[in-house]
């Protein structure tokens, strides 16, 4: 495992009063919902029902709808939400982007929240976290691409790193080049910086696993693997990793090992019970923490 610095306060952000206008009236205005009179309306009613919020009452009034008061509230309180209108190119597995008042997106949520109080109370900083699953189709990737949203979502600079050289799959979730990633970085072809910006989430890069190599294992056990990850300790505030299946190799093993932590998925009526206890003792013996096993129903 490797050594932990002492936890660093984050920056405050600067307290501002008011930074511009966010009344509910204004950004529907601003998107083409509501025109002055229709605001009017509103207002009358609110007068006329004291304790009526503006958004409700334009709502009895038919002049919005529920997505549209929806889309204002996540503008008012600066909280990521794509229209539901179009998803672009965001991949339909990052729902706690595409729909983040999905029931998954908040489960999602308050596994990041655990994850943070589990880092406070056992005071590492920078945060390395391997997401490790015994078996193939048990959310690994899905798990790990959400939560790097999240936690860049609350401005953590965040690192997303593809170690699964034998089916990567973050480059296609993400729509980033996977021409250098990490197979190039162990191998010596390539630097430590070339991970990917993808700043429509939020202070967040992708190192996509990149071409695949004949020797994945060897690549996992490489000291360069360490010494980037000491590299990218310095860089940011949050480093997650999606693994290959733990069943099929031991990379997952070598992976946690450098990272010093794990977070082990099962899946509802897929996983054996079996197979999380054995690789939660394998992930011991390699001498990573386990911070918790999370059951994924999706």
């Amino acid at each position: 495992m490797r050594a932990r610095s002492k936890p660093q306060a984050l920056p405050e952000a600067p307290f501002a009063a008011v930074r511009r206008d966010l009344r509910l009236g204004s950004i529907l205005a601003a998107e083409g919902k509501l025109d002055p009179a229709r605001i009017g309306q509103v207002l009358r009613l609110q007068q006329s029902r004291r304790g009526l919020r503006f958004g409700e009452a334009a709502l009895r009034l038919g002049l919005i709808t529920r997505d549209d008061l929806r889309m204002a509230l996540a503008r008012q309180y600066d909280f990521p939400c794509l229209r539901a209108a179009g998803g672009g190119n965001v991949s339909r597995e990052l729902i706690v982007f595409r729909d983040s008042f999905d029931p998954r997106a908040e489960r999602l949520r308050a596994l990041r929240t655990q994850l943070l109080i589990r880092w406070s109370r056992l005071g590492t900083q920078p945060r390395a976290l391997a997401i490790v699953s015994a078996g193939a189709g048990e959310g690994r990737s899905y798990v790990t691409a959400n939560l790097a949203v999240l936690f860049a979502q609350l401005n953590l600079r965040t690192l997303l790193i593809d170690a699964d050289l034998r089916a990567p799959r973050q480059a296609a979730i993400f729509d980033v080049p996977d021409q250098i990633g990490l197979s190039a970085v162990l191998s010596g072809r390539a630097a430590g910086e070339v991970a990917v910006s993808v700043p429509a989430y939020g202070p967040l890069w992708v190192l996509p696993a990149g071409a695949t190599p004949p020797n994945p294992q060897e690549l996992l056990l490489r000291p360069e693997f360490g010494g980037f990850l000491e590299f990218a300790d310095g860089e940011y505030d949050v480093i997650l990793i999606d693994t290959p299946p733990a069943r099929d190799t031991a990379d997952a093993q070598s992976i946690a090992h450098f990272a010093g932590s794990a977070l082990l998925l099962a899946r509802t009526n897929h996983t054996r019970l079996d197979d999380v206890a054995g690789l939660a003792q394998e992930l011991a013996d390699a001498g990573a923490l386990v911070l918790g096993v999370v059951l994924n129903g999706f």
